[in-house]
């Protein structure tokens, strides 16, 4: 079922393209495109380009509409009570940071120049580029193992202020439970790939 540039379906606008397709991705590849969602976390039926970002989403099915209201109804919470810590709240600038941080050094085309052992070159280049005939690793899988290699044996010999800042944040917030500052990674519409 084809969907015109409003997103719903030929023959049936109560469907959305969004429900229709909800993976846009490839799980082996870097994610290029995502749904847009509203202030609400639900879909607007746009798709755009580049990954989404990291954030904490929590989106509630959209209200069946039986009336002339459309608004959603809300949760009843206490104004008082805390949904999340500080530091929950500023988790999401840093693993977007380290995100950013992983995907540039994810596209250093030499493998001398990745600042790991030969052993763990070798890992990583099988990982990323080994034609695989059974069961392969997702995107995440690869990028979960790459992250940790990365703040674990590159991050640290950094002399960058953005990454010395950026672990030393990581680590107050890990040992402390403190917010910490840090530079965030230039977000300049790299996508890796």
């Amino acid at each position: 079922m084809s969907a015109d540039s409003n997103g719903s379906s030929a023959g049936n606008p109560s469907v959305s393209r969004f429900f229709e397709r909800p993976i846009l991705n490839n799980p082996y590849e870097y994610p290029r495109r995502h749904w847009e969602l509203d202030a609400e976390g639900q879909p607007t039926h746009r798709i755009l380009d580049g990954r989404r970002p990291a954030e904490f989403i929590t989106a509630f099915p959209a209200a069946q509409q039986h009336g002339a209201s459309t608004a959603q109804p809300r949760l009843k919470i206490d104004p008082h009570e805390e949904l999340s810590t500080d530091d929950e709240q500023y988790l999401t600038a840093r693993m977007n940071t380290v995100r950013c941080h992983v995907d540039r050094w994810r596209d250093i085309p030499n493998p001398n120049d990745w600042g790991v052992t030969p052993t763990t070159a070798r890992l990583l280049r099988h990982w990323r580029s080994h034609k695989f005939s059974g069961i392969r690793p997702f995107f995440c899988q690869v990028e979960a193992a790459e992250t940790a290699i990365w703040l674990i044996k590159v991050a640290p010999r950094s002399r960058a202020k953005a990454i010395v800042s950026l672990l030393r944040s990581l680590e107050a917030v890990s040992h402390a439970g403190e917010s910490g500052s840090f530079a965030p990674c230039a977000q300049d519409g790299h996508r890796s790939g």
